[in-house]
């Protein structure tokens, strides 16, 4: 497999920028003025409840959604200005440097596990069969799938199908890595094979954002911890700053609330 991008042959440059990103959806405003920012090699953890934003930052960030204003950099390469409607090609070519691994997999229950996998490559990005096929059965062999390759998704384990939805967008060779809450759909029993395999990922170098609730994965993997609600990034930081010692109130309402689930706030406790 090629190695993620290096970090040592662009010192102190961002692989992502974005500034002042907003998305609607009617009158529902999901992000109302974000801002990230990710270098090479470093992994970005989103926090926060459901419904904060952290799915529509994602699918913008991929082209999955396109976003009402704010700006995206990717490399210094790619330069997006949603104030004005981006290109076909602008958008295509931020769908080609990013690859989104999905909460409910997303494979095409119709095709095989290999299929799934060199359809980007195949399709999209027209490299040969050849070619996509010797490398998907490389990822798949390092995943421990190479027996699957002709299986349908129906036949796969759910931490199976996540692991093949993992290697799919290692397959389209991405610059930058997108996690939508990658373990919430597995039962707890095969949670730790995919964050294994995504903290390998990680230890390698390639760019990650992760929207997860797996604070102690977070602590342990995350270069930094950004922590969304109401489409605002309210507090970021290192993983220790934001998950042992937030400053902003709603964070730590948030972790209390995730760590203790059934304790009463405090708020709501006799005097």
């Amino acid at each position: 497999m090629w190695p993620a991008e290096s970090s040592t042959r662009h010192p102190d440059a961002a692989l992502l920028t974005v500034r002042g990103l907003r998305k609607s959806f009617a009158s529902n405003r999901v992000l109302a003025s974000v801002d990230i920012t990710v270098e090479r090699g470093k992994v970005l953890a989103l926090i926060g409840p459901s419904g904060s934003g952290k799915t529509t930052l994602l699918r913008c960030l991929n082209g999955l959604a396109i976003a009402d204003g704010g700006t995206i950099d990717v490399a210094g390469e790619l330069n997006l200005d949603f104030a004005a409607a981006p290109s076909r090609p602008q958008l295509a070519a931020l769908r080609d440097r990013s690859a989104m691994v999905f909460q409910h997999y997303n494979l095409f229950p119709h095709m095989t596990v290999l299929q799934n996998i060199i359809e980007g490559p195949v399709v999209v990005q027209r490299r040969s069969r050849e070619e996509a096929t010797a490398e998907a059965l490389t990822l798949l062999d390092r995943v421990g799938l190479t027996e699957k390759r002709d299986s349908h998704p129906f036949e796969l384990s759910g931490g199976q199908q996540q692991r093949v939805g993992i290697v799919r967008a290692l397959a389209l060779r991405p610059q930058l890595l997108l996690f939508d809450e990658p373990t919430s759909a597995l039962d707890p029993e095969l949670v730790g094979d995919v964050l294994r395999l995504i903290r390998e990922l990680a230890d390698e170098g390639w760019t990650m954002v992760i929207a997860t609730h797996e604070l102690e994965f977070a602590r342990e993997v995350a270069h930094e911890v950004a922590f969304i609600d109401g489409g605002v990034i309210l507090e970021s930081g290192s993983p220790a700053q934001v998950l042992r010692d937030p400053q902003h109130p709603r964070t730590r309402q948030f972790l209390q609330r995730l760590l203790f689930p059934f304790e009463r706030p405090a708020s709501d406790t006799d005097e």
